[in-house]
């Protein structure tokens, strides 16, 4: 039986290098590119094709900032699929970055400066904005529309005589300075990505807390420091492109800094290839390359808490009631 992979974001940057990459390693599998632009998702599609013409392809529309398509785009995949062996949560935004000079200038000449460059922490902040469903759309976009997502399609990843993975494409600026209970949707503060990405890696651990037993896994990557759609709106492209000689210098002292696509998917790679029940839910899995172009995987533990975990699960819950209607709207509707 073929696996089934369903990938959000797909049709650029990570989430195109992933599938790319994806049926390099195993052109037998079902690949679903879950996108919110159908017209870019079948671009990709044709592109993936022409490598890989024997590669069944499927598209599924999905906007993950939008609580109706999460739900019509799951009763879409259960009318599809039986199973699903792979979801990779890629899809993310990071609005309007802003980057704050003053903390930059003042890195530049601190003992930090690769830490500061590595994590982008203290560098950048961010203009939220609220959806139609009410929500901070950083949050909703990069934490609750996938976990709606997930919860839609339970009956398809829990089988417990074979293992399912879900995996988040998380950040090393995941901070727990930037992330509260209180405020999990960070409406009060200014660094709503790091947020977010905190977020995820809580929520991955609750989720094997809930769901080992049930055959699901989840895990988190941080594919480094990758030129993206999302590094283009922190600064101008034709800056990066000055940068870029001295960006492959850093790369000898920050192996962070892996800059293509293709290399920030290789510990999104690294886990499509493990046993899930051997991982550790600790861990966050770091896409990494040298200075002289070799990639690789490194595991490193995250600064999480079970405890936090366990009450950011159940606030996910809680907030998951006050949207009933518009589940059953979207499950009824046949548009």
């Amino acid at each position: 039986m073929k696996k089934v992979v369903v990938v959000t974001g797909a049709s650029s940057g990570i989430g195109l290098a992933l599938c790319e990459r994806l049926l390099s390693e195993d052109e037998e599998l079902h690949l679903c590119l879950a996108c919110r632009n159908l017209a870019k998702a079948e671009a990709a599609r044709v592109t993936l094709l022409s490598s890989h013409p024997t590669a069944e392809i499927t598209l599924v529309q999905i906007d993950v900032s939008n609580l109706r398509s999460v739900f019509q785009a799951s009763r879409e995949l259960k009318q599809r699929f039986e199973r699903l062996d792979y979801l990779y949560l890629n899809a993310g935004i990071m609005p309007n970055p802003q980057l704050n000079l003053k903390a930059l200038f003042y890195g530049l000449f601190s003992r930090n400066i690769f830490h500061m460059f590595s994590t982008a922490e203290g560098l950048l902040t961010q203009d939220d904005k609220v959806t139609v469903d009410g929500l901070q759309e950083v949050f909703e976009t990069n934490v609750f529309g996938h976990f709606i997502l997930i919860r839609e399609l339970e009956p398809l990843l829990c089988h417990p005589d074979i293992p399912s993975q879900v995996i988040w494409t998380s950040s090393s600026n995941a901070k727990k300075s930037n992330f509260t209970l209180e405020d999990f949707q960070h409406v009060k503060g200014h660094e709503p990505y790091s947020s977010s990405k905190y977020a995820t890696d809580l929520l991955s651990l609750a989720l094997n807390r809930n769901f080992n037993q049930q055959g699901l896994y989840s895990s988190v990557v941080c594919p480094g420091v990758v030129m993206t759609n999302l590094t283009y709106g922190i600064l101008p492209p034709f800056i990066w492109k000055l940068l870029i000689p001295f960006i492959f210098l850093l790369r000898f002292f920050i192996n962070s800094f892996t800059s293509t696509p293709y290399n920030g998917t290789e510990a999104l790679l690294w886990l499509f290839r493990q046993k899930p029940e051997f991982l550790n839910p600790l861990t966050k899995y770091h896409s990494l390359t040298t200075g002289l172009g070799h990639n690789y995987v490194s595991p490193q533990k995250m600064d999480l808490d079970e405890e936090t975990a366990e009450k950011f699960y159940q606030n996910l819950l809680d907030l998951e009631k006050r949207f009933g209607a518009i589940r059953a709207k979207a499950l009824d509707s046949r548009s």
